[in-house]
């Protein structure tokens, strides 16, 4: 018999089109993924993929099949939250962990909806970094936290939720008539946020491994904290920067209007997942606002998808 895990694993590979892309999504080794797929297949009784190069394309049994297995995720996910209505009261004291550029996502929007609809929760949102939030998860300070992939530690609970993609930023439209390469990312000047997690960032960390591939190091003109000034100086024209597709959304009116965006080559994008201490039962009030987070960066992915 099909289980919900195959089913969630079916229907990233679809999504992405490759395994290796399905296991970066769900935050899981690709033999993994590849073998729950083999398992499904073994159970339908019929080829789900055709491998093509590297890459994957679904059959006609595959296209049949994926809405079921979407209804099928969706109604276990319906099942557990109406019993879960029925026992818990939501109430006390709250504190979700975050990435750092949540707030230009679904910040104040998240606070407000929590608070209209629990008016006896007390909420804390905090956190500078997803590298931080990981920390305070492990150390106990929060139950639960959304932030960027990967996380590698098995002790954690890991559960994708939305991704955004990475976009190259630049006020030289002439830079922007193609996918940006890692070798002309090698030679742009370029001005990052995040320059205190410079280490533990995941764009930049992605960035890196890139550019070295090249045979060069990524070598910032100019290091900041705030993802806002990064673009102020990208839109003064003095140098280049990366954002992503959602955030810059978020920022609408603050983004300097000289800038531009092109997609880079490969494509990249940010991965978000909710995560928690395995074996560690939620709270009541902390499964509340975590489902409420999940909810409003679920109703962003059509606005944040690209054309």
């Amino acid at each position: 018999m099909a289980s919900l895990h195959q089913f969630r694993c079916f229907l990233a590979a679809v999504r992405t089109g490759s395994f290796t892309a399905a296991a970066a999504e769900l935050g899981l080794a690709q033999q993994s993924v590849s073998e729950q797929v083999r398992l499904l297949e073994r159970a339908c009784g019929v080829a789900l993929f055709i491998r093509v190069g590297r890459g994957l394309r679904p059959t006609e049994a595959a296209g049949a099949l994926a809405p079921h297995a979407e209804r099928a995720l969706a109604a276990s996910e319906q099942a557990v939250a109406a019993a879960r209505a029925v026992r818990d009261i939501v109430a006390g004291t709250v504190r979700l962990g975050v990435f750092g550029t949540m707030r230009y996502y679904v910040g104040a929007d998240l606070v407000a909806s929590i608070l209209k609809r629990y008016p006896d929760l007390r909420v804390q949102i905090v956190g500078q970094n997803s590298a931080a939030t990981i920390e305070l998860i492990r150390s106990g300070d929060v139950e639960a936290g959304i932030v960027a992939l990967p996380v590698d530690d098995a002790q954690l609970a890991v559960r994708p939720v939305f991704r955004d993609e990475i976009l190259y930023v630049s006020a030289d439209r002439s830079r922007l008539t193609g996918p940006v390469t890692a070798e002309q990312l090698a030679k742009a000047r370029l001005v990052l946020p995040y320059a205190s997690w410079a280490e533990a960032d995941t764009t930049r960390r992605a960035l890196a491994a890139r550019v070295q591939a090249t045979g060069v190091a990524l070598r910032p003109v100019a290091d900041v904290d705030d993802v806002e000034t990064a673009l102020d100086v990208a839109g003064r024209g003095l140098a280049d920067t990366v954002a992503n597709r959602g955030l810059l959304q978020g920022l609408a009116g603050r983004v300097p209007h000289k800038l531009g965006t092109a997609p880079l080559r490969p494509r990249l994008w940010d991965t978000f997942a909710v995560v928690h201490r395995r074996q560690t039962e939620l709270s009541p009030a902390t499964r509340a606002v975590l489902e409420m987070a999940v909810a409003k960066f679920r109703g962003l992915a059509p606005r944040v998808t690209a054309k």
